[in-house]
């Protein structure tokens, strides 16, 4: 009755806190101390990390590091971050991960789990150039699937501090016993619902169960559905220090959002002529479908255009076939589904096109911050219907942007 009546009061502690983050994020009044800390030494931030941030033209933090960087820094504990894509969460999370890290100590003591492979790349990237004025080093390695698991294993046998990782992949390596994650003091979940809705629940579960109890978990999400919260009531502490990231701020101010009204027969043809006007220009195209991504892709095909198809039924082979083609500008525009394209890093890409509105308000925000990143500019132009026009009234209000009508 004891452990039953014990497991009821953390229950009721995790609901009260979740209902007062809630309603603190609904007054306004989240992060009040942390807003008013204007630069990264101001948070903390050793002088180490910050040259190395300020080379990676990361100068003034977001909202999302305001917050939570001095909490993790200063606090510990377990940690809830409801914050959309491109709020500068790997900062968020790495900048306090790599002030915990002791080189001193050859066993890995960070794990950070991302839903897809590129996320993970990008994320170990990140890590790496953050360490480059570290006087010791801080070693990192990369896993997921697509790559030869036998690589994988040999490069964990040198000294590794922090390990980022894909769920799938993390889960064939602790089945070959090839990497000890005893020693883990940190573990984090960025974009925790997307590794959700890929189907990872389970190996989160198993990979969670793993790690030492005598750990802080730091879980990241632009949403928080039901599956999620029972992953954050059965693996983190009831009394984990939740903040949410008010939508109105995280969209690039660099981003020109334009729309197009056109019958939805005159989709392709519109888009077409939208493409062939802005020249060379290299740019993004998404779909909500497959099929979508496919018939589009076919349609600029035709119209003469070098384009790429990212959808989920293609294997990481042919994934990274794409991708790398894109990258080097062989190829000028890219076809994608929304989820196909988490973790998408291309730089100097002038424009994002939405054949339809996406179903979720945070993948506006998703697809629109691939283009302006790095202080450029860039356009987002939306092609709608007459229908479509309150869902766009919708996204200006709940994200605090103004679309502008083209002809």
């Amino acid at each position: 009755m004891e452990v039953i009546r014990s497991h009821q009061i953390a229950v009721l502690a995790l609901l009260a806190s979740i209902r007062a983050y809630y309603s603190l994020a609904r007054r306004g009044s989240l992060g009040a101390y942390a807003s008013t800390l204007k630069n990264f030494k101001e948070l903390g931030v050793s002088a180490k990390l910050i040259k190395a941030l300020s080379e990676n033209k990361i100068v003034t933090p977001t909202e999302v590091q305001r917050v939570a960087i001095p909490h993790l820094l200063q606090e510990g504990g377990d940690f809830i971050a409801q914050a959309q894509t491109g709020t500068g969460k790997t900062a968020a999370f790495g900048v306090p991960l790599l002030q915990y890290i002791d080189p001193k100590i050859q066993q890995i003591q960070g794990l950070v789990l991302a839903p897809t492979r590129e996320l993970a790349q990008q994320i170990g990237k990140q890590l790496f150039r953050f360490t480059r004025y570290f006087p010791d080093r801080i070693f990192s390695e990369c896993v997921y699937g697509g790559e030869a698991i036998e690589i994988q294993q040999a490069n964990l046998n040198r000294p590794t501090h922090i390990v980022v990782a894909t769920p799938g992949r993390l889960i064939d390596l602790l089945k070959a016993k090839a990497l000890d994650l005893s020693s883990v003091r940190i573990a984090i979940l960025d974009e925790a619902d997307e590794m959700l809705s890929l189907g990872f629940k389970k190996d989160l579960e198993t990979i969670l169960g793993h790690l030492p109890a005598k750990r802080r978990t730091w879980l990241f999400s632009a949403t928080m559905p039901k599956a999620l919260r029972k992953i954050i009531k059965g693996y983190m502490s009831p009394v984990a220090h939740a903040v949410r990231v008010d939508r109105k701020n995280v969209v690039n101010p660099n981003i020109d959002h334009q729309y197009v009204i056109c019958r939805i027969e005159d989709k392709f043809t519109e888009i077409t002529r939208c493409i062939k006007a802005r020249g060379e220009e290299r740019g993004l195209v998404f779909c909500r479908s497959r099929a979508g991504t496919v018939n589009l892709a076919k349609h600029l095909t035709d119209e003469g255009f070098s384009v790429g198809v990212i959808q989920g039924e293609l294997s990481q082979k042919e994934r990274e076939k794409v991708m790398r083609s894109f990258k080097k500008s062989r190829t000028q525009i890219l076809v994608s589904t929304d989820v196909s394209a988490r973790g998408i890093d291309v730089e100097d890409l002038k424009f994002v096109i939405h054949h339809q509105l996406p179903d979720q308000i945070e993948y506006y925000t998703h697809r629109s911050g691939r283009t302006a990143r790095a202080g450029k500019s860039g356009v987002s132009i939306a092609f709608i219907t007459g229908l479509d026009v309150k869902r766009l009234k919708e996204i200006e209000r709940e994200l605090d942007i103004r679309f502008k009508r083209l002809a």
